[in-house]
């Protein structure tokens, strides 16, 4: 730790950035660090004032620490939109229309295209008034135009009527918090637009490095699309050099999923890491020449850097340009490479310029990733040695799959709920193509203008996109291909961390200190997962989940969950998006689906569901001596004979219409209103709710509804 000062500088950084994300509006925390650091420091410098060989001093060294910490918390606040006073967020007034510039390169969707806008003015009381912030917006599509005609282009400016909205925070339990993820970003506020709910005023690019990159970006597409024939191999160069997926086919997107390999889809450090290594590789042969150094790192930084220009640079492909540069650059000069400390270096500067990329899981596990493998990959591959070359390879890259997965899998298993059962099939293989694939597709593009061997450099790109492919489809298809449905806790995943690090501490240095915090920690971990499984196992759950415009009601008892929806059963999608996590972390094993449709071989599906009545008016449902009333139709004609009073009254397809309909019909304790009503219908029962003194909850407004039966 002592030759690696960059590793504590970023640490304390991170401390800062992390307590102004748990605590903003405490800016006494920083100021007291800030003071206390300055004279530490100060009582430091002050007692070696007559030293002529300059101790190491603790206090000088836990000040500089202090002050980078409250120097984390300020570049943090200063990177805040929400604490201008401009920002939209801080909006009163009724917003009628605004200006705002396409601030990045606009992605394609099936029906829209996703567009950021950076507001500039807005209109209200009718006057414009400077405004500032940032809106996602959703473009509809123009029928019958074509693609280069209908896609916005970064730089334009628009002049958008109406009001963006505040982005609904997640409201299912264990639902990817889209609110939040955005908000690291400085984006707060979404809106759909139609075509001529906007006006293109000009074309004022507010970067002219960010223009480039989005051409040549554009240009390298064009290039893609001629040169590689077929969807599906067109689709994951596209993907692993642009880093755009909307060419993906589902089914195969899955299959990447499910063989451990989905981290190649998204451009990242793993990318940057494969190029720098063939790179350093190929041009090794410079290291001998005079100024060989300095020419291999010229063309390695000029390869690098063009590439992050072709993602159009890709938040994750700057960060480890950058990181890689440093890398490049010392060892230039001939200076002594110690990673960990480059590492570092890295992700401070980094850090400086986007002190939310901490927050970021890609920056998370590359960080991870590389220095897991600069730190343990050698010495588990010295620990085994083949005769064969060819062994020694292969053994290499398993290594390599081993330290990256190991290191990784707590933290991908935290963010995306899964584990590949055959990574160490699929990995090793992987990479490998990916080492051909990546320095190829950088080829092709730049020989792009010469005949023949462009066609001849785009044959090999599609037959090695073609061969990856495969076999990371016939991996995905072995059965049991992943592990789904995992679970873990902050303070999980934090405990497995730490047996992690122990025992490899342990195994390195034979201390046997490691020994006992590997032992604490896990005693801690198994006491944390065997109370996490009794209080599963022991729940009674009542849930009306939302659902966009459909139905979504469960029953969990222990680790098994009865669901009754109206959600198609090929709209895979919204469950994985909406239901599928909830499920997850109420860790839920065997979960029966019945659909409410009014198809016959629906309605005789319901008999899966012990106690529940389905009628075309209403569905009874009995349970552990409670009842669910499920509401589809409310008239005069036709009278229920149903129990006076029931316990859960659910409200679907705008049955209510107005508050009177329910006397003298049925009494609840408690009513919920699904998403499967129109919301101005549930917002005016609302409202009137309030004045009669009537219980009632909306999913829409307050998420789903959870009640505990036990």
């Amino acid at each position: 730790m002592k030759g690696n000062p960059f590793v504590r500088y970023v640490g304390a950084l991170i401390a800062g950035i992390v307590l102004y994300g748990q605590l903003p509006d405490w800016p006494q925390l920083p100021l007291m660090a800030l003071f206390v650091g300055v004279c530490l420091l100060g009582w430091g410098f002050y007692q070696q004032v007559n030293e002529r060989v300059k101790p190491i001093q603790t206090a000088s060294g836990m000040g500089g620490l202090l002050i980078l910490l409250a120097l984390g918390w300020g570049i943090t606040y200063q990177h805040t939109a929400s604490n201008e006073s401009t920002n939209i967020i801080h909006l009163t007034d009724t917003l009628t229309a605004y200006e705002g510039v396409v601030a990045a390169q606009p992605e394609e969707r099936a029906k829209t295209f996703r567009v950021e806008l950076a507001i500039r003015r807005g209109n209200w009381r009718d006057q414009w008034q400077p405004l500032s912030g940032r809106v996602i917006v959703y473009l509809d599509k123009v029928n019958g135009a074509s693609i280069r005609q209908a896609m916005p282009r970064y730089g334009e400016v628009w002049l958008v009527s109406g009001a963006p909205r505040p982005i609904d925070p997640p409201l299912n339990p264990g639902e990817f918090d889209y609110k939040r993820y955005l908000s690291y970003r400085n984006i707060y506020h979404q809106q759909y637009l139609r075509t001529f709910e906007r006006a293109i005023l000009g074309l004022e690019p507010p970067s002219q490095i960010t223009k480039l990159a989005t051409i040549v970006n554009r240009w390298a597409d064009s290039v893609f699309t001629h040169q590689v024939g077929s969807r599906s191999e067109y689709g994951i160069v596209n993907a692993m050099i642009l880093g755009v997926r909307d060419d993906l086919d589902t089914e195969l997107y899955r299959a990447y999923s499910a063989a451990g390999a989905v981290h190649i889809l998204s451009v990242s450090g793993l990318h940057v890491g494969i190029l720098f290594a063939v790179l350093t590789y190929l041009l090794s042969f410079l290291i001998k020449r005079p100024r060989g150094k300095l020419m291999m790192a010229f063309l390695q930084l000029t390869i690098l850097w063009f590439y992050a220009l072709v993602t159009g640079f890709s938040p994750p492909v700057l960060r480890s340009a950058a990181m890689f540069s440093l890398l490049i650059v010392a060892n230039a000069m001939g200076r002594q490479q110690q990673l960990a400390n480059t590492l570092g270096a890295s992700a401070f500067f980094i850090l400086c310029f986007d002190p939310y990329a901490v927050f970021s899981a890609g920056f998370q596990l590359s960080y991870l990733a590389v220095g897991g493998i600069s730190g343990w990959q050698s010495p588990l591959y010295q620990s085994i040695t083949f005769r064969y070359t060819w062994a020694n390879r292969l053994w290499e890259l398993t290594a390599v799959a081993l330290v990256a997965q190991l290191i990784t899998f707590p933290l991908g298993v935290f963010y995306f709920h899964q584990f590949p059962t055959y990574f160490l099939l699929a990995n090793p293989l992987v990479i490998v193509l990916s080492e051909i694939l990546l320095p190829l597709a950088m080829a092709m593009l730049a020989f792009s203008w010469v005949p023949y061997l462009n066609d001849v450099l785009g044959w090999l790109l599609h037959k090695v996109a073609w061969i990856l492919n495969y076999a990371v489809t016939q991996t995905g298809q072995l059965p049991g291909a992943a592990w789904d449905g995992l679970w873990l806790s902050q303070t999980a995943m934090g405990l497995i961390y730490a047996v992690i690090f122990a025992g490899a501490a342990l195994i390195l240095t034979r201390n046997r200190a490691y020994l006992w915090v590997t032992c604490v920690a896990a005693l801690l971990l198994a006491g944390v997962t065997i109370w996490g499984d009794y209080q599963q196992a022991h729940q009674q759950r009542l849930a009306v989940h939302f659902l966009p415009h459909r139905t979504a009601v469960s029953l969990t008892a222990g680790h098994r969950s009865q669901l009754v929806t109206d959600l198609d059963r090929t709209d895979t999608r919204s469950f994985d998006f909406y239901l599928k996590n909830t499920f997850g972390q109420w860790g839920v094993s065997a979960l029966t689906i019945v659909n409410t449709s009014r198809k016959e071989t629906d309605r005789h599906s319901l008999g899966n569901i012990p106690g529940y009545y389905q009628a075309r008016e209403y569905g009874l449902w009995v349970w552990q001596g409670k009842t669910l009333l499920l509401v589809n139709k409310l008239t005069g004609r036709n009278r229920w004979r149903l129990p006076a009073a029931v316990d859960y009254l659910i409200i679907r397809r705008n049955a209510l219409q107005d508050w009177n309909q329910l006397t003298g019909r049925v009494v609840a304790e408690h009513i919920i209103f699904d998403d499967s009503n129109k919301t101005p219908l549930t917002d005016r029962l609302l409202s009137e709710a309030k004045v009669r003194n009537i219980a009632c909850y909306s999913v829409r407004q307050m998420g789903a509804y959870v009640a505990d039966l036990r």
